[in-house]
């Protein structure tokens, strides 16, 4: 029986040498371009003039800002209940076709949350296929989704996932033993997961828990479908006829969303200290006579997160083709409509990915090797970037290259784009790029320093093929992000310049329905193969 090894839970042991001049002011520059959106956001706030008071404490300012809070409290707390008890279910019982719900329950994160709310407002409200299935069926599924119970449940099935997959994991490599002690001692299984196992998986837990706030407070699509104003729909809203309140609004959701992030990496301190950890197959709990009840629950929640709004989709463009086929009513695009949008799309998220790895590179030697308090500066300015929302990073970009009178050639072009996507989920390859570059033994670095290799042929025949596997993870986060970015692409994009996600948006806002449901599953499709490269299988062959 092999022990369980204790392992920190934080990032990789650094070095203690001093990082080389140009490494530390290289990173210095990314995190300035880095905070480019946020500092403008607050300079135009500064200097606006306005009665900065009187608009904050204004009702046209606390109504949206109480609901913002009021849905990410809501989401981020049924999603953490709802991610810790599907993780629990499918590594820690006895639960039939378990490997099969392993690999189906993340699932929905393919879905971007525009989509998925228009699938439902089709698919679960009468008259709609889902709804009528479920009628036929014995389930009344009586469901007006709009406002906050439509915002609360589109978004809490959605972003589940994020909660469920760190908990599945913490869960699949604690130890045994600690239970089954606790077993002997006479403990109840309840007891058991009280005393032992939830204080192990908290940090999991809240870490999930604050992203799916931060998803929430950013998100814009779905809030809009569904009637529900917050902040990030005031802020579009106003965007052009009232800037100095659009901006003193982004002001309030960027402070929000750094308080999320400040927040985080306060929990995350106080989860870095020693996590044990096993090799050992975890331990299972019999469900016994609660079996059924478990299966329907689970069943329910994956039907209605992922199969629902698929079949949705499916039979709104299968209606579509149909029509088109028997000549009634023509589909009011054609190949080029769905081929040039995708490929926009394809290329724009590999160009943005390849620009975050790049970026994230120098950062990530500088955190992998060195402990330098610039190190730490940098870091918290990347991952700032994360928490600004979208809508906030574009609405920035866009006001300073049209004030910024040597960078006015910049006006809705593609690299402003790509810069607001880097920006935005350059983070997201900053930890799996940080553990690429850990992963490099410096025993092999020195070899070829001796043997006469200088830095960049180090770099490019020993580095990156050690490093490659995890850069391509980040890179693939970055991309599957890009794809399903709607706001800053909305805002940023050039004039005729078309992805999935705007070409989604427009054919639903003009009630284009099947052939909103073409475009959403290409980009279901791709979002799909992305995700079981990136998350699930990884995360199969965690637990």
């Amino acid at each position: 029986m092999s022990e369980p090894i204790t392992q920190a839970a934080d990032q990789p042991r650094a070095g203690v040498g001093r990082p080389a001049p140009a490494l530390t002011f290289l990173a210095l520059a990314i995190a300035a371009l880095f905070a480019v959106p946020g500092g403008y956001v607050l300079w135009r706030t500064a200097t606006a003039q306005v009665d900065h008071l009187g608009l904050l404490t204004s009702a046209a300012t606390l109504d949206p800002l109480w609901r913002t809070v009021q849905l990410a409290v809501l989401v981020s707390t049924t999603a953490a209940l709802l991610g810790t008890g599907l993780a629990w279910l499918t590594t820690r019982t006895d639960l039939p076709l378990k490997r099969f719900w392993r690999i189906v329950v993340p699932l929905p994160l393919v879905y971007p949350s525009f989509v998925g709310a228009a699938a439902f407002l089709s698919g679960l409200t009468p008259g709609g296929i889902v709804h009528d299935l479920a009628g036929a069926a014995g389930f009344d599924l009586n469901l007006r989704l709009h406002g906050l119970f439509g915002a609360w449940l589109v978004l809490t099935l959605f972003t589940y996932p994020y909660v469920y997959l760190p908990v599945a994991a913490r869960l699949a490599a604690l130890p045994r033993g600690l239970e089954e002690n606790a077993r002997l001692l006479g403990d109840r299984p309840r007891t058991v997961f009280r005393r032992i196992v939830f204080p192990q998986i908290t940090s999991s837990v809240a870490a999930g828990a604050l992203l799916v706030f931060l998803y929430t407070v950013s998100d814009f699509g779905a809030v809009h479908l569904m009637r529900f104003e917050t902040l990030t729909q005031t802020i579009f809203r106003t965007r052009l006829f009232d800037q100095d309140r659009s901006f003193t609004l982004a002001f309030l959701l960027l402070a929000l969303a750094l308080l999320v992030i400040a927040t985080e990496r306060t929990v995350a301190r106080r989860g870095a200290r020693s996590a044990i950890i096993s090799n050992q197959p975890a331990l299972q709990v019999p469900l016994g006579r609660m079996k059924p009840l478990a299966l329907t629950a689970i069943s329910f929640v994956v039907g209605l997160a992922l199969f629902a709004p698929a079949i949705s989709l499916a039979d709104w463009g299968l209606f579509g083709w149909l029509r088109d086929q028997n000549g009634t009513t023509a589909l009011r695009m054609d190949w080029s409509d769905v081929i040039v949008p995708t490929w926009n799309t394809i290329w724009i998220s590999l160009v943005a990915a390849a620009a975050a790895i790049t970026a994230m590179l120098p950062i990530a030697y500088l955190l992998a090797r060195h402990r330098s308090r610039t190190g730490d500066l940098v870091n918290t300015v990347v991952v700032a970037g994360f928490a600004i929302p979208g809508l906030v990073v574009a609405l920035s970009l866009i006001f300073w290259t049209l004030h910024a009178s040597p960078f006015e050639f910049l006006i809705g072009s593609l690299p402003v784009l790509v810069f607001a996507y880097v920006v935005h989920f350059g983070a997201q390859a900053l930890r799996t790029s940080q553990v690429a570059v850990s992963t490099v033994p410096k025993q092999m670095d020195d070899a070829a320093r001796l043997l006469g290799a200088r830095k960049f042929r180090r770099f490019f025949t020993v580095d990156l093929p050690l490093m490659a596997p995890g850069l391509a993870a980040g890179g693939g986060l970055v991309m599957l992000s890009t794809m399903k970015e709607l706001p800053a692409t909305l805002l940023v994009a050039p004039i005729g310049f078309r992805t999935l996600a705007v070409e989604i948006w427009s054919t639903y806002e003009a009630l284009y329905l099947p052939e909103t449901a073409l475009l959403a599953l290409v980009l279901v499709g791709i979002s799909a193969l992305l995700t079981w490269l990136l998350v699930v299988r990884r995360a199969s062959h965690l637990a």
